[in-house]
């Protein structure tokens, strides 16, 4: 058996998976994001990344299976300070989602220039960067930074508490902009030496290398065997990626979970001012990545506030035409991510009247996520790195309502594969890689989502106005942003 944990955003996730990649036992530990203060989301990452990876791991290691290798991978990227034991000196801050550093963005961008800071590290710097998050703790918590030895994020956290190593793989350290050089693959020393002075790097490794074994301590804790070979692990989006076999020039996966992310294989850098460009999770290959703040979070507050199961609202909204009546929502519930990189913008729902309902409430939501999927879709087309297969993974691929009006709108089919919530048999599949075992046919697809041109046309007037919109009301966003974090 190989074992796969991924920590999510909401939840954690295990698999054991055979040699051919059928998932034989599945584990889930629901968790909270823990939410101090507007802009700010945060894990504890005891209570939260330890104690989920030790009860799936006692949950799946009680199959008695002989599990041959272990991979993890988890939200990211996150910053999580730690001493030289590797005990956690706060809660950990989490990726783009977080936008306290927002001072130390400009800072550092003025400080670097922004043209050099896309050139050697191929992302701007915005609130999915580490380095800010870094001065941001040197700055507001000193004694905090004073006392830390170590840079952690949710895989490498666990990888240490599992073996002991320091590592982290190259396709999260290259999100830890502007402290990593896309080019060389290595550290950018220099810069690091100014964001983060005294910090010790962790080594480098890729997600798919074996980097240790499981120690007797951890075995006593987790129920797993001594000796396991532990790889490196990466973030979720990746591991989710390799799981479905994108590896191709062009293979582009969209992740409908609590946000959503797009990350598309590259075999050359592009960097774009909207997007991220990182390494990949194979030595040569980069990729193109969007990501935005809110997905399912923002149908999970509107499930919440009019109440009612998502399976009903789903139907509701499937009998409500293209367009929701006249509605059209930004999603921009928590800021918004790429290609807009605006932390203070806010949603918006417009075009209501007392004849809507919640179906054409839920509808609209899903279309104005859908709206913002073709936004960074373009921005990827721009950057010279148009998607040639699009395959569809997630929470929100249940049902099948969401998906098909995400090919309406954006007039592209969709593949789904057979597991489509599959962070962790990513996990699972890396760490067959690690072994040498042959996984071509792991996650095969098994059904193709197409776009009906009718519904195209449609959704394309109101796309326009979906762009528009954002920038009308910009300035409100702001101004209202403001009175939010003054009055908190």
């Amino acid at each position: 058996m190989l074992l796969g944990i991924d920590i999510g955003t909401s939840a954690s996730k295990g698999v054991l998976a055979d040699h051919r990649g059928r998932v034989l036992r599945r584990a889930e530990r629901a968790h909270r994001v823990s939410m101090p203060r507007p802009g700010w989301f945060e894990h504890d990452a005891e209570t939260v990344w330890w104690a989920d990876f030790r009860a799936i791991a006692r949950e799946l290691g009680a199959a008695g299976q002989p599990i041959e290798a272990l991979a993890v991978s988890g939200i990211g990227p996150c910053l999580l300070p730690a001493d030289d034991g590797g005990q956690p000196l706060r809660p950990a801050i989490l990726y783009g989602v977080d936008t306290r550093a927002g001072l130390e963005i400009a800072e550092l961008t003025d400080e670097l220039g922004a043209d050099t800071v896309l050139e050697r590290s191929g992302s701007p710097l915005t609130s999915q960067a580490v380095g800010p998050k870094l001065r941001w703790l040197a700055r507001h918590e000193p004694q905090v930074w004073k006392d830390t030895r170590m840079l952690l994020m949710a895989s490498s956290f666990l990888v240490h508490r599992l073996t002991g190593r320091y590592v982290l793989d190259h396709q999260s350290a290259s999100q830890c902009v502007p402290m990593y050089d896309l080019v060389a693959c290595d550290w950018a020393r220099d810069w690091a030496d100014s964001v983060a002075p005294g910090l010790p790097l962790p080594e480098l490794a890729w997600p798919a290398e074996i980097v240790g074994h499981l120690t007797a301590r951890a075995a006593a804790e987790t129920g797993l065997p001594a000796g396991l070979p532990v790889t490196t692990g990466t973030i979720d989006a990746w591991a989710e990626a390799a799981g479905i076999g994108a590896r191709e020039p062009g293979d582009t996966m969209i992740m409908y979970g609590t946000t959503l992310f797009l990350t598309q294989v590259l075999t050359a850098p592009r960097p774009h001012p909207g997007l991220w460009t990182t390494r990949g999770t194979r030595p040569g290959t980069f990729t193109s990545a969007a990501g935005m703040a809110t997905s399912g979070a923002v149908t999970e507050w509107l499930r919440t506030l009019v109440g009612g199961e998502f399976g009903d609202l789903g139907d509701a909204a499937s009998a409500v035409p293209p367009g929701s009546r006249g509605l059209l929502v930004l999603p921009y519930f928590a800021g918004e991510r790429t290609p807009l990189f605006d932390p203070n913008a806010r949603g918006v729902i417009a075009g209501l009247t007392l004849t809507h309902a919640r179906a054409e409430l839920y509808r609209a939501v899903l279309e104005g996520i859908g709206y913002g999927v073709r936004h960074n879709l373009e921005a990827m087309a721009d950057a010279g790195g148009a998607a040639a297969r699009l395959i569809a993974v997630g929470g929100g691929t249940r049902g099948g309502l969401w998906t098909r009006i995400v090919s309406d709108i954006t007039g592209l089919p969709q593949q789904l594969p057979a597991e489509t919530i599959g962070a962790a048999l990513g996990d699972a599949r890396l760490a067959a890689e690690a072994l040498g075992l042959p996984t071509a046919d792991w996650n095969p697809i098994v059904e193709t989502v197409e776009p009906d041109p009718a519904h195209t046309a449609q959704y394309d007037r109101y796309y326009r106005h979906y762009r528009t919109l954002y920038e009308s009301t910009r300035a409100t966003a702001h101004f209202l942003a403001a009175e939010q974090h003054r009055t908190s």
